[in-house]
């Protein structure tokens, strides 16, 4: 049966706030996961760029000793050329991740808010917060 209008606009915005914080966890997931595995590249654009004479040219002893313009330039050009495999690793961890731990499947729906009686989690389902109606056997594709 359908709920009256302040509840329905109370449980919204119940839903709303969850939804908004499933979403935050996802992208702090995700924020993590690229900053580890793209570390390597960050690295070497950093410090191609730092010793790179038209760009900051710094003062380091290791810039002065070790990289001249040219191996800046190399530094700058590895950088960018593995930094597509490690995009490529880091989606693939994390979307791994965020499967195993059903991330995804967190969100709930609206129709929670506006109808009485529909069902948080099942139990048993192995899932922490899963919508009415999700199966064991999800799946992303079909």
């Amino acid at each position: 049966e359908p709920r009256s209008p302040w509840c329905c606009l109370a449980w919204t915005l119940v839903i709303g706030t969850m939804n908004s914080l499933v979403f935050l966890l996802n992208l702090l997931l995700m924020f993590v996961i690229f900053t580890i595995v793209l570390l390597p590249t960050i690295v070497v654009v950093y410090f191609g760029f730092q010793c790179h004479s038209q760009v900051l040219h710094s003062s380091a002893r290791y810039c002065k000793s070790i990289l001249d313009d040219n191996s800046s330039s190399a530094l700058i050009i590895l950088g960018f050329v593995i930094m597509s495999p490690l995009i490529v690793v880091a989606m693939a961890i994390y979307c791994s991740l965020a499967r195993r731990l059903r991330l995804l499947v967190c969100f709930q729906p609206y129709s929670l808010a506006v109808y009485k009686g529909g069902r948080w989690c099942r139990r048993g389902e192995g899932a922490p917060c899963c919508a009415r109606g999700c199966n064991t056997q999800l799946r992303a594709w079909v």
